[in-house]
């Protein structure tokens, strides 16, 4: 089999290190190679299995019954854009934040709140990746995909993937190979060289609170990168071998989204963000401090849909920063009770039996089922 890679762990290539060996594992260096490889997996009627930087996957213990794809193709090409804007293509093995760096360092302006997500550039539009008001669909132009359907490449735009919250129609099924991500980005440079700059507007209340100031203010796509990073960093979001937080797959839950009327059964102090209407301009984060019943405002008449906090309920259904089962090396992190992490060992078992925990605890207390965030290969919750 071409581009075929030596036997190696799934743990070795996930955040999350856990997962056994897969059976084969290819690793197709440019974008010809990865589609002509993908095609004779797929003719092969063999299982396989898309993998990038392995930040949202949490692999089962006894490997994979087919063939791994690992996604490492790399690369960032500058298109023709309208006066005052950017236009890149790229490549779907790109680190994501290499991509963000790269923006910023060169003025562009659009995606600097997602600096620090860990994961490749072709996985951002399969779940719509977002962070502190900011999410790709904003930027987001389309995608070069190959329909495993099909064999065929072809562009699908912003409007064909179906974006949502942390969903897309990749996400919910369509099967393929993200190959390339276009992106169109604000170009901020200022004329002459003369001044920072400027980001997109912050959307984001702790975001704004970091930097000391208020919501819709903009400061230098830079200063802005760091105040991420920082806050990424605080809560073990970033990456960091000296970190024993960060090993991890990010936010294992996402936020759920309920009926209004649902949402109106929760006790007084539970974070609620309207989805439909919009979002009111400030968003609530949760503090050690908690968040003060005064603090949540108040919901309007419905019927709409509300988004509430992960965090919230997995906190006030009893389980705490650094929770973990007698004997597991999984546990929350310290830091921030959405992250499941390994604290040096953990099995695929002791994460999913964790996050069943959590499941059970929060479905008990509150009537709210959460839904993991990470692809699930061989776990089962």
């Amino acid at each position: 089999m071409t581009d075929a890679q030596p036997r190696t762990a799934l743990a070795e290539l996930t955040t999350m290190r856990v997962g056994g060996v897969p059976a084969h594992l290819l690793g197709p260096s440019d974008r010809d190679s990865l589609v002509a490889a993908a095609l004779e997996v797929w003719g092969s009627g063999d299982d396989w299995l898309l993998l990038g930087g392995g930040s949202n996957t949490i692999a089962g213990d006894d490997g994979f019954d087919g063939t791994v794809i690992r996604i490492v193709t790399r690369g960032v090409e500058q298109l023709p854009a309208p006066e005052g804007r950017v236009r890149l293509r790229v490549q779907a093995g790109e680190p994501w934040d290499d991509l963000v760096a790269l923006a910023v360092r060169n003025g562009w302006a659009g995606i600097e709140a997602l600096s620090g997500i860990p994961g490749s550039t072709g996985a951002a539009p399969v779940q719509n990746i977002g962070a502190y008001g900011q999410e790709i669909e904003a930027a987001l132009l389309g995608v070069e995909f190959l329909d495993h359907q099909s064999g065929e490449v072809t562009t699908l735009t912003k409007a064909d993937l179906g974006l949502g919250y942390r969903t897309s129609v990749l996400k919910a099924g369509l099967q393929g190979i993200v190959l390339s991500v276009d992106l169109e980005l604000a170009d901020n440079r200022v004329p002459g060289g003369v001044g920072a700059p400027l980001s997109a507007p912050i959307a984001y209340a702790q975001l704004a609170d970091a930097l000391g100031v208020t919501l819709g203010s903009r400061v230098s796509v830079a200063e802005l990168r760091r105040a991420v990073l920082a806050l990424r960093s605080s809560k073990g979001m970033v990456l960091d071998p000296a970190d024993p937080d960060s090993v991890s797959a990010g936010s294992f839950f996402t936020n759920p989204i309920v009926s209004e009327g649902f949402a109106r059964e929760l006790p007084r102090g539970a974070p609620r963000w309207p989805v439909t209407p919009p979002e009111p301009a400030a968003v609530l984060g949760l503090t050690d401090g908690g968040v003060h019943p005064g603090d949540i405002p108040p919901l309007a008449d419905g019927p709409y849909d509300v988004k509430l906090s992960a965090a919230w309920l997995i906190e006030n259904a009893g389980i705490r920063r650094g929770y973990s089962l007698p004997g597991s090396a999984a546990g929350i992190s310290s830091k921030h009770t959405l992250a499941i992490v390994n604290r040096g060992g953990a099995t695929a078992q002791d994460v999913a039996q964790l996050a069943s925990l959590i499941q059970a605890r929060v479905q008990s207390e509150f009537g709210v089922l959460l839904r993991p965030e990470p692809v699930l290969v061989g776990v089962v919750l």
